[in-house]
């Protein structure tokens, strides 16, 4: 999705009130706010394949699995809306965003490549209790999986045939490319 900034700086709380009638979705980075642009039929059947699976897999857990529709409090004054989101919270500050994930996907799109590979990348990796971070491309077959190893570290795994699968090891699914994939057509 692309972003359009908008000119002024808001406060936090009247972020976070304006997002709850708004029928656009906003991210809101440090006082700025970014319009949010609609997604492709490729991008909305990865991400909901990708749901669809996780939530499944977690039908009877403590952890929730959201899609695009509830924000991320990266950090104390950035909140993303992740394309997928699973998140442990206990009692969680709000019923509109989390701030506890484990996992985080974003799907791809031209105009996001940027922002999810180089910022959103950098932020979340400062998330603590984030163990992966996964970027999805829609115009291709490639996931970028970024693990979080113990000792605080990550590894980088790159997925590029269909016939592979891949682990999330912070949900415990092991997944199917072609069930990421799963009726989503390339153009030629």
């Amino acid at each position: 999705m692309g972003l359009a900034k908008l000119k002024n700086k808001i406060s936090l709380e009247d972020y976070l009130e304006g997002e709850k009638s708004s029928e656009i979705k906003h991210e809101y980075i440090y006082g700025e706010v970014f319009a949010m642009a609609g997604t492709s039929d490729r991008h909305n059947r990865i991400a909901g394949n990708l749901f669809s699976k996780i939530d499944s897999h977690l039908s009877d857990s403590d952890c929730e699995t959201f899609i695009e529709s509830v924000k991320l409090r990266a950090d104390a004054q950035t909140f993303y809306y992740p394309d997928v989101m699973v998140s442990c919270d206990r009692s969680p500050e709000s019923s509109y965003y989390r701030e506890e994930p484990i996992l985080v996907i974003e799907v791809l799109s031209r105009t996001t490549e940027r922002t999810d590979r180089n910022e959103k990348l950098t932020v979340y990796k400062n998330i603590p209790t984030l163990q992966e971070y996964v970027i999805v491309w829609q115009e291709k077959i490639q996931i970028e999986i970024h693990h979080r190893q113990p000792d605080g570290n990550w590894l980088t795994y790159i997925y590029s045939e269909n016939d592979d699968e891949i682990e999330l090891q912070s949900v415990n699914p092991k997944i199917k490319i072609e069930e990421i994939y799963r009726r989503v057509r390339f153009e030629n």
